[in-house]
Parts: C-alpha cells; sequence; structure tokens
C-alpha cells in the first residue's frame, strides 16, 4: 500500500485535539484533587483519592502515547517526503497503534471516572429505578 504525505497529514487535528482534551481532563483532575482537605478521613474519601490516582496515571499513559503517536506521525511523514515509502508505512502504523491504545486507555478512565461518580452518589441513598413510561 503506497502512503501519501498527505497520509500521515490527516492525524494532526485529532491527535492535536485528543492531546487538548487530555490535558483538560488533567487540569480537572488537579483541580479536584487540590480542594481536597488533607484532615478529612473517610472511607468515601479513601476511595474517591484512590480513584483518582487511578485517573491521573491513566491520563499521563494516555498523553505519553499521544505524543508518541504524534512523534510518529512526524516521523512517518518525514520518511515519505524523503521517498522512503516502506519504512514510512510502518512507522505510520506504529503511530495508528499508538493512537488506538491512547484511545483504550482514554476509555479505561472514563470507566473509573463512572465508578468515581458511583461512591459519590451512594451517599445519597437514593436507588435507581428506571420509569416505565405509558404508552399511548
Amino acid at each position: 500500500m503506497i502512503i501519501t504525505l498527505t497520509t500521515p497529514a490527516m492525524l494532526f487535528p485529532a491527535v492535536s485535539l485528543l492531546l487538548l482534551a487530555y490535558t483538560n481532563r488533567f487540569v480537572t483532575l488537579a483541580s479536584i484533587i487540590r480542594n481536597f482537605a488533607p484532615d478529612e478521613n473517610n472511607d468515601v474519601i479513601t476511595e474517591q483519592i484512590t480513584n483518582l490516582r487511578q485517573r491521573i496515571y491513566l491520563i499521563r499513559r494516555m498523553q505519553e502515547a499521544g505524543v508518541i503517536s504524534f512523534l510518529l506521525c512526524v516521523l512517518a511523514m518525514l520518511a515519505i517526503y524523503i521517498e522512503y515509502q516502506k519504512i514510512g508505512s510502518y512507522i505510520f502504523g506504529a503511530s495508528l497503534v499508538c493512537l488506538m491504545y491512547s484511545l483504550y486507555l482514554s476509555v479505561r478512565e472514563i470507566r473509573i471516572s463512572c465508578d468515581a461518580l458511583d461512591v459519590h452518589l451512594k451517599e445519597f441513598n437514593v436507588s435507581f429505578k428506571k420509569k416505565k413510561r405509558k404508552s399511548s
């Protein structure tokens, strides 16, 4: 398969937006973490802090994989530019693999985020039941 210079270039906006989204997640979590008081210590807060640590670790790995994907994308473009088509294709493939790994980590982080919200919602002692809609 022959890849032109524009093929890896199409990933630039996607990876850039993805890295921006990851950075926004990180900044939000950092803000939440800074708002915890060190003297507060109960089971819910301990569970929340555990979730936040997992999420921060995953976001760091997501960002690393995204940056590596971006770097490999640039290298693929360089290889294609200097007419090393086969090498450029392999590097571009590696870039896509890193991007998929980053997206996989993003899904894992979202799941942990939902678990953290469930922990918080347990404090309200409200059961979740779907409402049945009346059929007309």
